[in-house]
């Protein structure tokens, strides 16, 4: 049995909203603003892209760092014991 939807992107609907978003003051360089505008870019999709990603990438390390002992005991572990189930492995 599989699980379907594991990790569903909750967010997703809620940041497509417009009411979910909110004006932010930012101050940037004023030839990588020129150049943005010259191109086409949309300041604030690509702002939030960024933002985004920085978030998901400092949860994903402050996540690890919680919980590297767990983590270095299991693999400890695995390396003694081998995985759970491994003699029926059939790849």
């Amino acid at each position: 049995m599989r699980i379907r939807n594991a990790h569903p992107n909750i967010m997703q609907a809620e940041h497509n909203s417009p009411s979910s978003k909110r004006a932010a003051n930012l101050t940037l360089s004023t030839e990588v603003l020129a150049d943005a505008k010259a191109l086409g870019i949309n300041l604030s999709k690509a702002c939030d892209l960024h933002l985004r990603e920085l978030v998901r990438k400092e949860k994903e390390a402050r996540w690890k760092a919680e919980h590297a002992d767990f983590i270095q005991a299991y693999n400890q572990t695995v390396a003694e014991e081998s995985l759970p189930l491994d003699a029926w492995r059939t790849f």
